[in-house]
């Protein structure tokens, strides 16, 4: 009876966040004028990265790697909204709702260790800074982006794949902005306690691992700066961490209270504003938080809309 019911399903329905034409249609813009924000400040963070050649660092290297997790990330997620606000019928096919499902849940994973690869640069750089370009060499650091590619995308093939086995029966609308992991296991009409604990398994490996990881580090550069005797280099070794804490606190916080809770909390409703935070705002975030706080990067911007306002003067005369 479950196997019959469940071929019926070859598509779903997605509630998305309100049915109100007027408001969807003021959804639309908003969300798609923070999405081209998203692409364009991502892209312009990785082009600058890539011109200046005082930024040819880890550091840099594994932002690069953050920025295009970024704008892959909302891209897996937030097309699909938008189509769905200007749409009557929200349907999204099996196969894609499975695609984005991946694809959101591997970029999310990658994030992470990504986030906890960059605090291990920012501990060696801090703690250990006369063998840092010893220690933090092309080869590790590659070794070490490989890594949060590879671990994110081999949890999300197999949450992916158990998911997708369970029968769904005749249920097809799933109450959220994406096909979202535990929305789509809700779906189920078998028990799901075993994919629950999985989830749980895998969000403590893939999330609390690397967030334990980058407490370390950080209790170590905090230990180490307040040891600095002048306040103009406890403030210098301060700055190089500022950002990376600051997009550290906003991602793994996000996440944590969404897969580390109780069952029963939160609703429905808060777990799309946070999905939907962690899939647009921290995405379009994280390039600004780079850019004001980081005075390498100020530095670089500077030197480029110089070089940018020359040539336009040049040109013009």
């Amino acid at each position: 009876m479950g196997t019959d019911n469940q071929t019926q399903v070859r598509e779903f329905i997605l509630l998305g966040l309100s049915s109100d034409q007027d408001i969807q249609v003021t959804l639309f813009v908003l969300f798609l004028v923070m999405y081209l924000v998203t692409v364009l400040g991502n892209f312009l963070i990785v082009l600058l990265i890539r011109l200046d050649s005082r930024l040819h660092t880890p550091m840099y290297f594994f932002l690069t790697n953050l920025s295009l997790v970024d704008v892959s990330y909302a891209t897996s997620i937030v097309p699909q909204m938008l189509v769905h606000f200007l749409a009557k019928q929200k349907v999204i096919p099996l196969l894609s709702c499975a695609a984005q499902l991946f694809f959101s849940l591997a970029l999310g994973g990658i994030e992470f260790v990504l986030l906890a690869v960059m605090a291990y640069d920012r501990y060696v750089a801090v703690c250990d800074p006369l063998r840092y370009s010893a220690i933090m060499s092309g080869g590790l650091c590659t070794r070490l982006a490989i890594t949060s590619w590879v671990s994110g995308s081999i949890n999300s093939l197999m949450q992916t794949g158990i998911t997708f086995q369970l029968p769904m029966c005749s249920n097809k609308i799933i109450d959220h902005i994406s096909c979202e992991l535990l929305a789509v296991v809700r779906l189920a009409c078998v028990d799901t306690s075993s994919n629950e604990v999985a989830i749980m398994v895998s969000s403590i490996v893939l999330l609390m691992t690397p967030f334990c990881l980058v407490l370390l580090s950080y209790i170590r550069i905090i230990s180490t700066i307040l040891k600095i005797q002048s306040t103009e280099g406890r403030k210098k070794a301060f700055h190089t961490c500022a950002s990376h804490l600051t997009v550290v606190a906003l991602c793994y916080g996000m996440a944590i209270f969404i897969y580390i809770q109780p069952r029963s909390s939160p609703s429905v409703l808060q777990e799309k504003m946070i999905s939907l935070f962690y899939a647009i705002l921290t995405p379009m975030l994280n390039p600004m938080i780079y850019s004001l706080r980081n005075k390498e990067v100020k530095g670089a911007w500077q030197k480029l809309l110089g070089k940018f306002s020359g040539l336009t003067f040049k040109l013009a005369a």
